[in-house]
């Protein structure tokens, strides 16, 4: 099968709901084995398998969205077991590198040689500079069909123990075809996606530190139910005008962080919560960290993703909407958001603990926001028609892709200078005249990394290198700096 691409609005393309198609792939998880005497270990009972979604991908697109209905194993005999009882929604580029709980199912323990992820239908979304309006321009498309399908795994998948997760990571590069932002829209240049996932086993530490042993860190959405004080609730994530988001079910503790709260008694029903969990074996999450950046819980509405314009003339912006939930956001189709924000709360998230030691002044206001910067804005329902008031801004951590052109240290921090591709937001979106701030190299990222920094990476950091980055980006009197929460290794730009 080929894609057949429409030409939709970038507004209507999030509706567009296409044939069904599937993803079949061997998979891998490391083989049970016995003990000293090397027997294999008895296959017998059922295993909690919780799916998790994550991607890998460049700066290229700033949205890719599948709606995915059904995930099945297969074993040599042909037996198959279903791992999703529900469709699920997900927007894999806020995940490049993190990881999203879906579900978890009680799985056969066997050796299964095959794993089938069935698509609804999916939309890549990109942005960029349009020299005809002098402003930016934001385009997607719809997927129709999918041939030639591959999977860069070759080993069965073992369930067995007493838990475990299994990672869906879209390899978003691999996955799409095109040679720029126009192209979504019916360009000179046809697009493409085969979707290809590469399917590997999560080991969940008591602990987690990272996306690799069961972190979830930056899990955003708005609580439906709450528990008698607070230690239970449950939140609505992604995007919001998507029949298929997930459902989260969280637990706090006494080890729980509660940023702009004083405590799980607090939380209420429609508030928006920022939150970092820990996976268990069996599939619950337990909050690290909870973040509520706007303590109003009715009629409040959130969104989040890339600012696309700051006006230098008025109190105004608009941002690339990836992420929404509440009354405001019932009728959007995707794509752009303008917001006035004379009035608003600036903040940034607290996922980041080091910002006093940093060797730079690290802070986010309204004379500090540049195009690019992925930004969290809460409204309560003033109007649906936009430009809407915005009374919250938080600054949020985000993932860029570039090459090391210097390394250095500064104080305690090791410093790597990034070169950012022309199609990175930053530069890209630098060029449009009237903007607020003005960056005086946007094509470069200073990345400061500590002992906190969760070295991620298989490759050693070195100059001509190519790593994803992943943490806060600051506008430092025109020069933009992170403070760095992870490495991966980097996709070829």
């Amino acid at each position: 099968m080929n894609f057949s691409l429409p030409c939709p609005s970038p507004r209507t393309a999030l509706r567009a709901f296409l044939s069904a198609f599937c993803v079949v792939m061997p998979a891998t998880l490391i083989n049970g084995c016995g003990g000293g005497n090397g027997a294999a270990t008895t296959l017998t009972g059922n295993t909690p398998v919780t799916l998790l979604a994550t991607s890998t991908g460049n700066d290229q697109l700033s949205e890719l969205t599948l709606d995915i209905t059904g995930v099945t194993l297969t074993n040599k005999e042909g037996k198959s077991v279903s791992l999703l009882s529900l469709p699920q929604y997900v927007e894999f580029m806020h995940l490049n590198g993190g990881i999203e709980p879906l579900q978890t199912a009680n799985v056969p323990q066997d050796v299964y040689t095959s794993a089938t992820i069935s698509i609804s239908h999916g939309v890549p979304l990109c942005e960029t500079y349009d020299p005809a309006s002098g402003g930016t321009d934001i385009n997607s498309a719809q997927t129709a069909q999918v041939s030639n399908v591959t999977a860069n795994l070759s080993e069965p998948i073992t369930v067995t123990g007493t838990g475990m997760g299994l990672a869906l990571n879209l390899q978003v590069s691999e996955s799409t075809n095109y040679s720029g932002c126009s192209s979504l829209v019916g360009g000179a240049v046809p697009f493409s996606v085969t979707p290809t996932f590469n399917v590997t086993p999560v080991t969940f530490a008591a602990q987690p530190t990272n996306s690799t042993n069961g972190k979830a860190s930056g899990l955003r959405g708005l609580i439906g139910a709450v528990t008698a004080g607070g230690t239970g609730f449950s939140v609505a994530g992604d995007f919001g005008a998507g029949t298929n988001a997930p459902i989260w079910q969280v637990s706090s503790n006494g080890g729980t962080v509660f940023q702009g709260i004083t405590g799980a008694s607090q939380l209420a029903a429609g508030m928006p919560v920022d939150m970092d969990v820990a996976i268990q074996t069996d599939g619950t999450l337990v909050a690290t960290r909870v973040a509520v950046y706007d303590p109003t819980s009715a009629n409040v509405s959130f969104s989040n993703g890339p600012q696309s314009y700051v006006s230098a003339a008025a109190p105004s912006m608009s941002s690339l909407a990836i992420e929404v939930q509440g009354p405001d956001f019932t009728d959007f189709g995707g794509g752009p958001t303008g917001y006035s924000f004379g009035n608003a709360a600036f903040q940034i998230s607290g996922q980041m603990t080091n910002l006093g030691a940093l060797p730079f002044t690290a802070s986010f206001d309204a004379t500090k926001m540049v195009a690019g910067q992925n930004i969290f804005v809460t409204t309560h329902a003033l109007t649906n028609n936009g430009p809407f008031q915005a009374a919250t801004v938080t600054l949020l951590p985000q993932t860029i892709n570039g090459t090391v052109s210097a390394i250095s240290t500064s104080g305690s921090f090791t410093t790597y200078t990034i070169s950012l591709p022309a199609y990175n937001l930053f530069p890209n979106l630098a060029v449009p005249q009237g903007q607020a701030a003005v960056l005086t190299n946007p094509n470069t990222v200073v990345v400061y990394v500590d002992s906190d920094t969760q070295m991620l990476n298989t490759s050693p950091l070195a100059v001509g290198g190519v790593f994803r980055f992943s943490g806060l980006v600051f506008d430092d009197g025109g020069t933009l700096r992170m403070d760095c929460a992870q490495i991966n290794d980097g996709v070829k730009e």
